[in-house]
């Protein structure tokens, strides 16, 4: 059973700042490189780099930067979900301070043009038992739509509702939500994590996870509350560590494995990726992914 993975892909340059600048003031980086990134490709790559069977679909353009995207994701899954349309692909500017942390501006018409429902083959390929991640990367409707197939076809449904479109998201298709804090306060006005956590199962969820950055995340379902503790690292980058959060998770999830279970791994993982630059780069490859399952089944035992 495959998890399908839908949003966007882009192209992300990266500045790395001492600091970041102030209004109307120029500033010039210590570094800048391309590289593929976008939520929805950055947990579609981490949720394959599970062992996790992955179905992707986003939209491209057809310029030389789709050509870009499409070489660099070569051998990562099966790359037929891929829509193109006559716009440029998107892009994404990250600006990355000395402490890890980042400022983005994303251009997101192929993004904001793109219903999966209508141009793949997406409906047909969702069974019962399959796993759907979605982000808020496309048109709230579209997104809507995408979790209300899924969850009528008997398949699970993630939604990690980042970036936010200034209302909350329609919770009722959705069985795992997970946000961050300043997400989960922004759509439930609650700023204790697990208030919110709860506020989030009243609006429909099964199960909410709240992450909290170098603190680790909160997980709650039903009545079971899991505070689950992130390694200490010096945070190089923080940009991609939600993403492979949420495709660790789901790729553990397809597994079998537990929430708990999962979202420990999907800490640990972040954890390591929030030690290198980059978004899609920063994620753990398949054999780090390997050892870090393979001790938890271990402790298991």
């Amino acid at each position: 059973m495959p998890v399908h993975v839908v949003g966007n892909v882009c192209i992300d340059t990266t500045f790395r700042v001492d600091r970041f600048p102030h209004p109307g003031e120029t500033l010039n980086a210590i570094s800048h490189a391309d590289g593929v990134g976008g939520k929805g490709v950055n947990q579609a790559v981490a949720a394959a780099r599970t062992g996790a069977d992955i179905r992707f679909f986003a939209a491209l353009g057809t310029d030389p930067a789709a050509s870009f995207i499409r070489e660099r994701l070569n051998g990562e899954f099966d790359l037929g979900g891929l829509s193109e349309k006559p716009l440029p692909s998107d892009r994404s500017t990250v600006v990355v301070n000395r402490d890890g942390e980042n400022l983005i501006v994303s251009g997101v018409a192929c993004a904001a043009d793109f219903d999966p429902l209508l141009e793949t083959g997406l409906p047909a390929l969702i069974t019962c038992g399959d796993i759907l991640v979605m982000q808020g990367n496309l048109r709230a409707v579209v997104t809507d739509a995408c979790l209300r197939t899924a969850k009528a076809a008997g398949a699970t449904t993630i939604l990690n509702p980042s970036p936010l479109t200034g209302e909350a998201p329609d919770l009722k298709a959705v069985d795992i939500v997970v946000v961050n804090q300043g997400e989960a306060f922004e759509i439930t006005g609650e700023p204790d994590p697990e208030r919110a956590a709860r506020d989030l199962l009243r609006l429909g969820v099964k199960a909410a996870i709240v992450t909290l950055g170098a603190d680790g995340c909160l997980q709650l379902e039903g009545d079971s509350v899991d505070l689950i503790p992130a390694v200490k690292v010096v945070a190089v980058d923080t940009s991609g560590a939600g993403d492979v959060f949420c495709g660790c998770l789901a790729g553990c999830l397809m597994k079998g494995w537990t929430l708990a279970r999962s979202a420990r791994l999907a800490v640990a993982a972040a954890a390591l990726a929030v030690g290198r630059p980059g978004t899609l780069d920063a994620c753990p490859s398949r054999a780090e992914l390997l050892k870090l399952m393979n001790i938890m089944e271990a402790e298991s035992l």
